[in-house]
């Protein structure tokens, strides 16, 4: 299989969100398999050697937020929007094609930039440069800008059709469920591959260390208080309001721990939550200073701990989300063997579900019958046992690693040829 040089361009290659977590499966992957893989990005943790950080791709440059505030605050967009969403364009396709000479691409894969507008002229950089290179490209695509209130009023609709996503001779779609694969036929009239989101569930994680012995001291989650973990970011759309609400009529001494960062968004619904939190008096975790990727320290020498660590402390997640574009932290539940309670959102009724899992729902609101299950499950941790392990095995049967690589490889061998598909198993 002859070793390619793939190019990844994202807005953000950093932190705990799913699409990072994401990316680094595939470059894992691709890296078994003997590929070289470099990376584009607005922020990134990669090694530098490997990396073209453009702080413009990044959708949390000012540049960036002034032009994204014109384009979805009305149906009317100003004359210098549209000249700064032009000169910003042609500034990225330029440092593009400097990323593909620098480090020779041969294929280049795009997680999320060419289906989310969050940097409009970084898709049309995208666009405009796989369209003059005819470079094979692969649109990993976890979620559409019309699963988005926030984008459904515009003055970027010509944007949009243009290059979320694009219809190109060499572009290749992928996305995370089966209704996004319908949709984007439905909306644009694009044929798309289905490659969910996996955990290694081939390798177990390894116990809990000596590391995080103290992470509950660390956190102030006082002794005997059930330690409640919502592994997402704090955005409106993962309904947090409910994790909190839950915990509040649970009636037992709980703290609320929520691990990842706001700001994707704005910090608004953070100021909400912390004010619902103190109208019910739930104890609630800010904790996004304390929790990585992988463990490291603070600028006050104080310990960073892993997002796994996290997970094998916690005696229940929580999973309220409206919408996702698959869930990742439902899949890290399965995959660290904790109890989850989980919002009957779409994806998981229609992809998830169907697969048999054995998780605490409830059905948009909180009722007693999920307060008391979930009371149950936290009481009496024996009755859990048989619920996770039975999880555990149909992760690793639908959505482990094993998953990835051969659809990977299909995808590959589509693109490139046969020769470039994923190697045998074995």
């Amino acid at each position: 299989m002859p070793p390619l040089n793939i190019g990844f361009v994202l807005t953000r290659l950093s932190g705990t969100d799913g699409v990072t977590l994401e990316t680094w499966k595939w470059v894992r992957v691709l890296e078994e398999w003997g590929h070289r893989c470099f990376f584009f990005a607005g922020v990134s943790e990669a090694p530098p050697e490997r990396s073209m950080v453009v702080p413009e791709a990044h959708f949390q440059h000012p540049d960036v937020l002034r032009i994204q505030r014109d384009l979805f605050d009305d149906l009317k967009r100003d004359q210098t929007t549209s000249r700064q969403v032009t000169r910003l364009k042609n500034f990225l396709k330029q440092r593009l094609h400097r990323f593909a000479r620098t480090f020779a691409l041969n294929l280049l894969i795009v997680p999320n930039a060419l289906s989310l507008p969050m940097n409009v002229p970084l898709g049309l950089a995208l666009t405009e440069f796989i369209a003059e290179t005819g470079m094979m490209t692969i649109g990993h695509h976890h979620d559409f800008y019309w699963e988005r209130t926030r984008y459904l009023v515009n003055a970027a609709a010509d944007y949009l059709r243009a290059a979320f996503p694009p219809a190109l001779p060499t572009l290749y779609h992928v996305v995370i469920n089966s209704l996004a694969q319908q949709q984007l036929a439905w909306y644009a009239g694009i044929n798309s591959l289905v490659i969910p989101n996996v955990m290694d569930f081939e390798t177990p994680p390894e116990p809990p260390d000596a590391y995080a012995d103290d992470l509950r001291q660390e956190l102030n989650i006082p002794e005997g208080a059930y330690f409640i973990l919502q592994p997402t970011r704090i955005v409106p759309r993962k309904r947090i309001e409910r994790a909190i609400e839950l915990v509040r009529r649970l009636n037992r001494p709980a703290v609320l721990v929520i691990s990842h960062a706001a700001g994707d968004e704005g910090m608004e619904y953070a100021r909400y939550l912390k004010e619902y939190a103190a109208l019910l008096g739930v104890d609630v975790r800010f904790a996004a200073a304390r929790i990585a990727r992988h463990r490291s320290r603070d600028a006050q020498g104080r310990k960073v701990y892993a997002l796994a660590d996290v997970y094998q402390k916690a005696d229940l997640v929580t999973y309220p989300s409206q919408v996702e574009g698959f869930g990742n932290a439902f899949l890290e539940a399965v995959y660290y063997r904790r109890p989850l309670v989980c919002n009957l959102y779409a994806i998981f009724r229609l992809d998830i579900q169907p697969k048999g899992f054995r998780v605490l729902t409830f059905d948009e609101f909180i009722n007693d019958r999920v307060v008391e299950d979930v009371r149950t499950v936290l009481e009496h941790p024996e009755r859990a046992q048989a619920m996770i392990e039975h999880n555990y095995r149909l992760g690793l049967k639908h959505f482990s690693m094993r998953v990835l690589r051969r659809r990977l490889g299909l995808l590959l061998s589509l693109c490139l040829g046969e020769s470039h598909g994923c190697p045998p198993e074995g």
